[in-house]
């Protein structure tokens, strides 16, 4: 999650919060809360097929992998990290661009 419209930066809209940054864009479903108040974000994997649910809405769908997926990898901003997205399992990250970020209720359910 970042500030999509205070960032001290500009953005590309694949930085942008709900994005699968620098691979698939959100919809035009996305809303976020206004600075200082809560979004809610759950993300499914279930066998190579993604989902992100920002705010109760689908934003991003796609299948890691497939041709589409493969050639972004390819082609985009991971093209000199042949490993990107290849972990199938292990710990996650949650990352902040030196500004106050608060995290609650994180869960990870085995599907």
């Amino acid at each position: 999650m970042i500030d999509d419209i205070d960032f001290p930066e500009k953005l590309e809209e694949w930085q942008k919060s709900g994005a699968d940054y620098a691979m698939n864009l959100t919809n035009n479903k996305k809303k976020l809360m206004p600075v200082g108040e809560w979004n809610s974000s759950k993300i499914i994997y279930n066998k190579g097929h993604v989902e992100h649910w920002l705010n109760g809405e689908k934003v991003v769908e796609f299948q890691s992998g497939d041709e589409a997926w493969t050639k972004k990898r390819k082609e985009g901003k991971w093209k000199d990290y042949p490993d990107y997205g290849s972990a199938k399992k292990g710990r996650i990250a949650l990352q902040d661009h030196g500004n106050k970020m608060h995290f609650k209720a994180i869960t990870i359910k085995e599907l």
